[in-house]
């Protein structure tokens, strides 16, 4: 190949790798003072877009293939669905009670979304757009987790200190777990065994073998955790007391080491490789991005008014 055509094949491949560059992933994050939601470009560190929802959206769940998001209002009491190509909310499902957690089946069947009041776990038939079923659960739900074959589903009981267990397919209650005082986000872990539960008024987080339903033990963390992510065998929540990012580690559960970030973190999620920690700062209107191996913050990302992010907000885009 002459000289002339290595230069032009370089510049070839240079265009081609700096396009997949672009296709950044995203994060979705519900603003619920804001009445909206972000779209988050966190290669670029800044919002590419903004989707109006109303009646206060916290909840979010991101669907598997990351090509749509649901979100609760929780003074709307319905669920919004996103396309999230178009940026356009494409269909409200509305609920009988107000909606916090929410999950999304991963085969793209059904939505699982916490009642708060009544208290409820609902089925969303998202062919049908409209809720299917019920079962009860204990007081006040809040956080929901499935595990990653979609076999069990999983509640963060916050006025009743449990988690309840229930069996997706007959959508019937196995069992409960005691845990920690109010527990509010869960978060299970990709083999499916444990469920980590962020207990806000026990600043700690209770670990449950879900195959035996029993208590497993409990981490330490600081003031008023909301949530729990999990990267590098290592846990890690968002203290909204604290404004801090405790973390501890999964085999041992002893504390490791905080880390600052802004006012009144929320919502915390871990990317698809696992290298970083996502956190939203509900108070100080930023996403934080967290180095999962150097444990080191490495963006400040500002969003929009009032962000909470209660769930799973991150899209892969490529």
């Amino acid at each position: 190949m002459s000289r002339a055509g290595q230069l032009k094949l370089i510049a070839s491949l240079g265009a081609v790798l700096l396009c997949g560059a672009a296709a950044a992933d995203e994060a979705f994050i519900p603003e619920q003072t804001g009445d909206e939601v972000s779209v988050l470009d966190l290669a670029a560190k800044a919002v590419v877009a903004r989707i109006r929802v109303d009646g206060k959206p916290a909840g979010i769940a991101m669907a598997r293939d990351g090509r749509t998001a649901y979100v609760t209002s929780t003074e709307g009491k319905y669920v919004s669905v996103i396309d999230a190509a178009t940026r356009k909310v494409s269909a409200r499902i509305m609920m009988p009670d107000t909606p916090l957690g929410i999950a999304a089946d991963p085969a793209g069947r059904f939505l699982y979304v916490a009642g708060f009041y009544l208290p409820r776990l609902y089925k969303i038939d998202l062919a049908a757009g409209a809720v299917v079923g019920s079962v009860t659960v204990g007081a006040s739900p809040s956080g929901v987790a499935l595990t990653p074959d979609g076999a069990l589903i999983v509640t963060a009981d916050r006025g009743d200190d449990q988690i309840s267990i229930i069996d997706a397919a007959s959508f019937a209650i196995l069992g409960a777990v005691k845990v920690g005082a109010h527990p509010f986000g869960i978060t299970i872990d990709p083999r499916g065994e444990r469920a980590y539960t962020a207990n806000v008024e026990g600043d700690s987080v209770s670990v449950v073998d879900l195959a035996a339903r029993k208590l497993i033990g409990a981490a330490s963390v600081g003031k008023r955790p909301y949530a729990v992510a999990l990267a590098k065998g290592r846990g890690f929540t968002s203290d909204q007391y604290g404004g801090t990012v405790s973390i501890f580690d999964l085999a041992t559960l002893q504390p490791l080491m905080r880390i600052a970030v802004g006012e009144y973190p929320e919502g915390i999620e871990t990317s698809a490789d696992g290298g970083s920690v996502y956190v939203t700062n509900w108070f100080s209107n930023e996403v934080w991005a967290i180095d999962a191996d150097a444990l080191k913050v490495t963006a400040k990302m500002p969003v929009g008014d009032g962000p909470r992010a209660f769930g799973t907000f991150l899209r892969q885009t490529h």
